[in-house]
């Protein structure tokens, strides 16, 4: 059984056609990467694994997406707890105007999860799961929007993890980092891995090859090619995803 199983999916806004008949499978405790031109559609193929689309008027989609082999797109679904099992990190941190704790802690407490010692267990978990515990362990009350933007998103992602999900969902959580936090970042999901099944977007080549086990490369709306990542990038069955990861156009 896959962690996701997504099975013609087809979106509309409107009448533009966005994503034609996407299917594609991803085992759990995998890095998954989606590459592709701006408006290819591979963030829209991240944002329906949680229903985010759901959120733009006019929007259609039809076809089949499976977690664990649960169709989320079911009338049964309870969208909030689907996206509390499938966590999102966006291109920019979004740091609430909270201190650090309190940020991480603000996802537990939407939940239902109030008690204080169990509260402050699962912070310090999902901070020492972000990297990001040694260097803000004293300053706990400071306001996370005082912290570096690398920082920032390492706190985003604390916040995501400490709900404990199963899935996260990445997108370009490093296109406005540094090249030293955007390492942190990459190394931080490598670990990551070994507890959660992580779908990543981005436009970085190289971040990519570096941290992906399998690589999707979108066009046009269209899944072109999916395949274990060094394929892609070595030796891709097509000649349109040969051409784009090795530069030819982007």
């Amino acid at each position: 059984m896959f962690k996701i199983d997504a099975q013609e999916v087809n979106l509309f806004y409107g009448k533009m056609h966005a994503l034609k008949n996407v299917s594609m499978q991803v085992e759990a405790n995998e890095i998954v990467a989606l590459i592709g031109p701006s408006g290819c559609g591979k963030s829209t193929f991240l944002r329906t694994i949680n229903r985010m689309n759901d959120l733009i008027y006019g929007v259609k989609i039809n076809g089949n997406i499976k977690i664990d082999d649960n169709n989320i797109y079911s009338n049964k679904v309870d969208v909030n707890e689907l996206r509390k099992n499938v966590g999102m990190v966006f291109q920019k941190p979004t740091v609430f105007q909270k201190s650090i704790f309190d940020n991480v802690a603000y996802g537990l407490r939407v939940n239902g999860i109030t008690k204080s010692s169990v509260v402050k267990e699962k912070v310090e978990k999902a901070l020492v799961q972000a990297a990001l515990w040694d260097e803000v362990k004293d300053n706990l009350k400071k306001s996370g929007l005082a912290l570096s933007g690398g920082q920032q998103q390492r706190l985003c992602i604390a916040r995501t993890i400490a709900v404990e999900p199963n899935v996260i969902l990445m997108d370009e959580p490093t296109s406005a980092l540094d090249p030293i936090s955007t390492s942190k970042v990459e190394e931080l999901l490598l670990e990551l891995k070994k507890e959660y099944t992580i779908i990543i977007v981005t436009h970085n080549m190289q971040q990519a090859a570096r941290v992906s086990d399998k690589t999707a490369f979108f066009y046009v709306g269209e899944l072109i090619e999916y395949d274990k990542t060094p394929k892609i990038f070595k030796n891709a069955s097509i000649e349109l995803t040969q051409n784009y990861v090795g530069g030819k156009f982007g």
